[in-house]
C-alpha cells in the first residue's frame, strides 16, 4: 500500500454521486421503486444534458466564460463521478443507475477474463456481446417500463456503440450532430402527451480538454459554446420542462514533468501480464503470484504520487461501490490512481493517449467531482 499523504476523494454512491442523479431523475418521472437522494422534485419532462468533462472546479474557475451556468452553479453543490472518472465508466453508472461494481463497466480498458486481452471501451470489441457485459437493466428500459417515455439525444455516430449497448439501451435514438440539432432534437423529444426523458450527450469540450488541455484559452472558448447551448436547451425545453446539465468526469493538465512512463521503467513491467485502465486510473493485471511483487515495485516507484492498493483494498475502501463477485476479475489485481496532476502513460502500448494534454479518471477532486445544474422552464 502506498504512503500516500493526501486522503482521496472517494465516491458517495447512491447519496452524491451519478448512480443518485440517475435514480432521482426516474423517482421525480413517477418510476416506481426508484430512490430519489437527491430529493429532486416531481417533473413529468425532463432533459438530462451531459457535458463530458465538464469537471466541477473547472466551471467554477472561469464564471465569465460561462454566465448562464456559472448562475446556475451558485446555489449547487458538486457530486462525484465515481472510479474510474472516466466517460465509459460514468456512462454506465448513470445509464444503470447502479454503481461500477454493479453495473461491470469498469475502466477504459479492463481485463476480459480469461482471453489474456483487455476490451477498450470506447471501442468496443465484436467478441463482447454489451448486453451480456452489462446486463442489468438501464434507467431508459426502467423508464419504458413505466410508461415514460425515452430519448437519447447524441452525435450520430454514437448511436450503435458497443458502450452505447452496454448503459444506454432501451431509449429511442435521435441522431444530432451539431449542437443546433441538440437543442432541437431534445425539444421535439419531450414534446407532445405524457411523461418524458430526454439524455443529450455533448462531447466536444472534453475532446478540447484533451487535445489543448483544460487550461487552455481553447477550453475556455469551448466552454463558452457549452454555455450557449445550455442556454438555448432551457429556452427551447417545453413549458413545466426540468434540464438538470451534469459531466461525467473533471480533468487535469498533466505536464511532462509529472508523467511517469511505464514503458521506460521496467519495474513497471515486471510481473504485469495486462497493464489496463488509464494513465490516471490503472488496473494492473499481473501474473500468477506476482501480485505482491508489483504492489510492492508500483508503491515504491510512484510513493506519494498516487493511491496504490490491491483489489482488495479497493473493494473494501469502496472506490467502485458494492462489486458483484462476476466483476472481480474485471478488476486489476493492482489499482493505481495518481494524485496531483500525475500520470502512468505508456508510450509504446498507447501512443495516443500517452500525448494527450488533459487526463482524468482519479481520486483527485479535480477528476471526481462534477456539477448537477437544475433549471425549471415555466
Amino acid at each position: 500500500m502506498t504512503t500516500q499523504a493526501l486522503e482521496p476523494t472517494l465516491p458517495r454512491y447512491a447519496e452524491a454521486c451519478l448512480d443518485a442523479v440517475a435514480t432521482s431523475v426516474l423517482a421525480a418521472a413517477g418510476v416506481p421503486g426508484e430512490p430519489n437522494p437527491l430529493r429532486l422534485a416531481p417533473a413529468e419532462r425532463t432533459c438530462v444534458l451531459l457535458v463530458d468533462g465538464l469537471g466541477w472546479e473547472l466551471l467554477r474557475a472561469p464564471p465569465a466564460a460561462a454566465p448562464f451556468l456559472s448562475e446556475l452553479a451558485m446555489p449547487a453543490t458538486p457530486l462525484t463521478s465515481g472510479f474510474p472518472a472516466t466517460t465509459a465508466t460514468s456512462l454506465g453508472t448513470l445509464g444503470t443507475g447502479r454503481p461500477p461494481g454493479r453495473h461491470g463497466l469498469l475502466g477504459y480498458q479492463v481485463a476480459i477474463p480469461g482471453t489474456g486481452s483487455l476490451l477498450n471501451a470506447l471501442r468496443w470489441d465484436e467478441s463482447v456481446d454489451p448486453c451480456q457485459w452489462q446486463p442489468g437493466s438501464t434507467i431508459f428500459e426502467r423508464a419504458a417500463a413505466a410508461g415514460v417515455r425515452a430519448t437519447r439525444v447524441s452525435a450520430r455516430q454514437l448511436q450503435g456503440s458497443g458502450l452505447s449497448a452496454a448503459a444506454l439501451r432501451g431509449a429511442a435514438f435521435a441522431a444530432a450532430d451539431t449542437p443546433g440539432m441538440l437543442v432541437s432534437a431534445a425539444a421535439d423529444a419531450l414534446a407532445g402527451e405524457g411523461p418524458a426523458l430526454v439524455m443529450v450527450y455533448y462531447g466536444d469540450l472534453d475532446a478540447t480538454g484533451h487535445l489543448a488541455g483544460c487550461g487552455s484559452d481553447a477550453w475556455r472558448y469551448q466552454l463558452a459554446h457549452v454555455d450557449k447551448l445550455a442556454e438555448q436547451l432551457a429556452a427551447a425545453l417545453p413549458h413545466g420542462s426540468v434540464l438538470h446539465v451534469t459531466a461525467d468526469h473533471g480533468m487535469t493538465d498533466v505536464p511532462a514533468a509529472d508523467r511517469i512512463d511505464a514503458d521506460q521503467l521496467p519495474a513497471l513491467r515486471e510481473g504485469v501480464e495486462l497493464l489496463g485502465g488509464e494513465p490516471r486510473a490503472r488496473h494492473v493485471y499481473c501474473r500468477p503470484g506476482a501480485a505482491g511483487d508489483v504492489l510492492a515495485a508500483w508503491t515504491e516507484v510512484l510513493g506519494e504520487r498516487a493511491w496504490v492498493v490491491t483489489r482488495d483494498q479497493a473493494v473494501a475502501e469502496g472506490w467502485f461501490g458494492p462489486v458483484d463477485g462476476a466483476f472481480l476479475p474485471r478488476i486489476g489485481d493492482v489499482v493505481a490512481a495518481p494524485s496531483g496532476s500525475c500520470a502512468v502513460v505508456a508510450t509504446r502500448a498507447e501512443p495516443r493517449e500517452s500525448a494527450l494534454i488533459g487526463m482524468h479518471g482519479s481520486l483527485t477532486p479535480a477528476d471526481q467531482l462534477v456539477p448537477l445544474l437544475t433549471y425549471e422552464v415555466t
